[in-house]
């Protein structure tokens, strides 16, 4: 990208890596250097948190209000009930009211840990677009807000045209959806005087058809900005791993299980992932990404340090890393790994080493755990498991918790209650 933004929002955009296309990039940086832009990304509340693919948005939001503006967190509590049709093969499953309500409380808790809300000119806000859209009349929508729509265009977005290259149901519902999105802009500026709207490469159709809905009933101009998918070096979608996905709420995930997602990151990601992720300046990002060798591990450990210190508070990165280092270099149990208690009656009828794997996490179903066991995988107390009929006993824990280990990086605690 040759333009060289004026703008401090824009030059942190660009130089770590967040921008991928803006409609008015001129216009846009004009308009931040002319005083406060509110800016916003919605965000469905389809569970009670958001994982580390969302992080990305998220620090956008971050950077937004660190450089003078206001960030706008938007809750989609109505259009949860819809389902966004981006990046999706099928349709998603719709939720309650009530579920949607839980979910968003679980979200704020996310944010909080990243955004300043208040009432003060740049203070975040987080209002739910079901104030609106829950109001709304659909004749006076069709006739109010449809007719600025063409199905032609519509049929154009890659939200739409790739579920029907590949045939797959598309409902009415869903191609609904990006009305309502375009809707939300223009009550956003209406309400709250937003001015740009961020999200994901996938969200483009969307908000260019806010941007086009809003000019045409607030005649004013307003700028829409994305970023690229972020995957891993290996290609794999950033957020998921083989147990799940890396949630960001401490409820979900861990501090230690979330740290070590950072700590185990491809070497090709760290520079990239120091720049996005974290708030180090932009040198040191380099020059621990440059690192080779077994040096990429220290550029790790800080990576993961400094992504869990924004989510989860900088104790529990410090916390986090401790346990690390007694796990993986003094052979220890680390007392914060993730684990289950198991009842002295459980215990007296009998487990099997099998069953301790699934309970813990470190294997999906009782066949994956003895394929993990035959494998030479699986380890307790530190010894090799071989026998996946094997069972565990009271004895066991006369040295208090039990270790497993499934390969090399992922461990939990089994407890006696």
């Amino acid at each position: 990208m040759t333009y060289a933004p004026k703008s401090e929002f824009l030059h942190t955009m660009i130089a770590r890596g967040f921008m991928q296309d803006c409609t008015d990039l001129e216009g846009l940086d004009d308009a931040l250097m002319a005083g406060v832009v509110p800016g916003y990304i919605g965000f469905d509340c389809t569970a009670d948190s958001l994982h580390v693919g969302s992080l990305v948005q998220i620090m956008m939001l971050r950077w937004l209000q660190k450089t003078g503006h206001k960030p706008v967190a938007l809750m989609g509590g109505g259009t949860t009930r819809i389902g966004d049709p981006s990046g999706k093969d099928e349709a998603r499953q719709l939720l309650t009211p009530e579920i949607i309500g839980a979910n968003m409380a679980g979200i704020r808790s996310v944010f909080d840990a990243y955004l300043t809300f208040g009432d003060g000119p740049t203070d975040a806000l987080q209002p739910n677009n079901a104030e609106w859209l829950d109001a709304l009349s659909y004749i006076d929508f069709l006739r109010d807000i449809g007719r600025h729509f063409t199905i032609n265009r519509m049929l154009t977005f890659d939200s739409v045209r790739l579920r029907l290259d590949r045939e797959q149901p598309l409902t009415f519902l869903e191609f609904n959806y990006m009305l309502l999105q375009a809707y939300d802009f223009q009550e956003l500026f209406g309400r709250h005087g937003v001015r740009l709207q961020m999200g994901g490469s996938d969200q483009w159709g969307n908000i260019v058809n806010g941007i086009d809905l809003t000019r045409r009933l607030h005649g004013k101009e307003v700028y829409g900005l994305t970023t690229p998918l972020i995957t891993k070096a290996d290609g794999s979608k950033m957020g998921k791993t083989a147990a799940g996905a890396v949630w960001l709420n401490e409820a979900r995930l861990g501090a230690f299980e979330f740290w070590q997602f950072w700590r185990n990151v491809p070497d090709a990601d760290v520079g990239r992932f120091l720049k996005l992720f974290t708030e180090l300046p932009l040198d040191e990002c380099e020059r621990l990404g440059a690192l080779e060798g077994s040096e990429v591990n220290a550029a790790k450990i800080i990576l993961a340090n400094e992504v869990t210190a924004l989510a989860r508070g900088r104790a529990a990165a410090e916390a986090a890393e401790a346990t690390a280092r007694e796990v993986f270099e003094q052979g220890g149990a680390g007392e914060d790994l993730p684990g289950f208690d198991l009842t002295a009656e459980e215990v007296g009828a009998g487990v099997s080493v099998a069953q301790l794997f699934v309970r813990a996490g470190l294997a999906k179903s009782g066949k994956d755990a003895k394929r993990l066991i035959a494998e030479g995988g699986a380890r307790l107390a530190d010894a090799p498991v071989t026998d996946a009929g094997q069972m565990i006993g009271a004895d066991a824990f006369a040295g208090g918790p039990v270790k497993l280990s499934a390969g090399k990086k992922r461990h939990a605690l089994v407890r006696l209650g």
